[in-house]
């Protein structure tokens, strides 16, 4: 009953009204194609001192609940605070280190086009040492495509199927698991698409977490927002974006869940934003759980192209204004970023 407590209210602080998760657990290979657009050479080194610099932003306490990384990053240190731990670093600061426990989404067999997420094998062990080395919650990432006749069956129940052993894993190791089902933005499909993939893939993933006794006030839920694909057409406003949202989480999202984080996708950093302050701003009465955020490039863009691997002071402020931007948001008061 004791790591119950606790998990619950770890879950609470995650996603608390005001705050929200920074995503930086790029694996190297993505972080060294995003190092090659500003000119910095990724090794080890430059790794380590961006992560420092994102993480080490003063005040970053007072709108970031929780970091997630990769796991170099969650064994690597402070660059300018003393060499300490991040995980130790963090925790110091009232934010709680998490991990990115899952190893990629690969081909599903015998379903063109489709993907599954690996990570099962040997989980249960990794999930123990993670946690004795700082982390207090872990996120899983399954990734839906939608195409003329995708994604089947088989791929959603596969996807929920691993999400729910995932989540019952973590918490048997007292961690907090981020539940993340993405319908990917890739594509030609409409929101009203979107929508129904979306609302189809929640009501599995959750058909399967409590099939597997997963405890739902004891995790964040960390969706897609439902959005017109990238080459659609017609692209939605600001407020059909908040409304359908709103619409699939209601009746998709059972209100035990303790809130909910939504990932950026494909979004621009201020359209992001936007669609979390409009939900907020419109329906936060209406709600059972708290919608936050859990951006990685829609938070960490601005700080990337501004650092250019120097320029720490400025790439914090940039950092800064971006998560205070959001938090503003998680309390429908973000203005003046994109007309409805």
């Amino acid at each position: 009953m004791e790591y119950k407590e606790l998990l619950i209210d770890s879950a609470k602080k995650m996603v608390k009204t005001g705050k929200g998760i920074l995503a930086a657990d790029e694996s190297n290979p993505t972080c060294g194609k995003r190092f090659d657009s500003i000119g910095v050479s990724p090794s080890f080194e430059t790794r380590n001192e961006y992560r420092d610099m994102l993480m080490t932003a003063e005040g970053l306490e007072n709108y970031i609940s929780g970091v997630i990384m990769f796991d170099e990053t969650l064994k690597q240190s402070t660059t300018c605070n003393d060499s300490i731990p991040f995980s130790e670093f963090l925790s110091s600061k009232g934010i709680l280190p998490g991990i990115k426990v899952d190893t990629g989404a690969k081909n599903l067999a015998g379903f063109k086009n489709e993907k599954v997420t690996e990570g099962l094998d040997g989980l249960r062990d990794r999930l123990s040492n993670y946690y004795k080395i700082g982390a207090r919650f872990a996120k899983w990432r399954a990734v839906i495509t939608i195409g003329d006749t995708i994604p089947s069956d088989a791929c959603i129940y596969s996807n929920a199927h691993a999400l729910a052993r995932y989540a019952s894993l973590c918490q048997e190791n007292s961690l907090v698991p981020i539940v993340e089902p993405e319908v990917l933005m890739n594509g030609s499909h409409t929101i009203e698409d979107c929508y129904e993939v979306s609302q189809r893939t929640l009501n599995i993933v959750f058909e399967q977490l409590l099939m597997h006794h997963v405890d739902l006030k004891g995790i964040v839920l960390k969706p897609n927002m439902i959005v017109s694909a990238l080459n659609c057409n017609e692209q939605a406003n600001v407020e059909k974006v908040a409304e359908l949202t709103f619409k699939c989480l209601k009746d998709n999202v059972p209100s035990d869940v303790p809130g909910i984080a939504f990932l950026s996708g494909g979004q621009s950093s201020d359209l992001a934003t936007a669609h979390l302050n409009k939900m907020n701003e419109k329906y936060m009465d209406d709600m059972p759980w708290n919608l936050t955020f859990s951006y990685g490039r829609a938070l960490q863009e601005d700080a990337l192209k501004t650092w250019g691997g120097s320029n720490r002071e400025g790439a914090q402020k940039a950092l800064m204004l971006r998560a205070h931007s959001n938090s503003l948001a998680t309390k429908g008061m973000t203005t003046d970023l994109i007309d409805s």
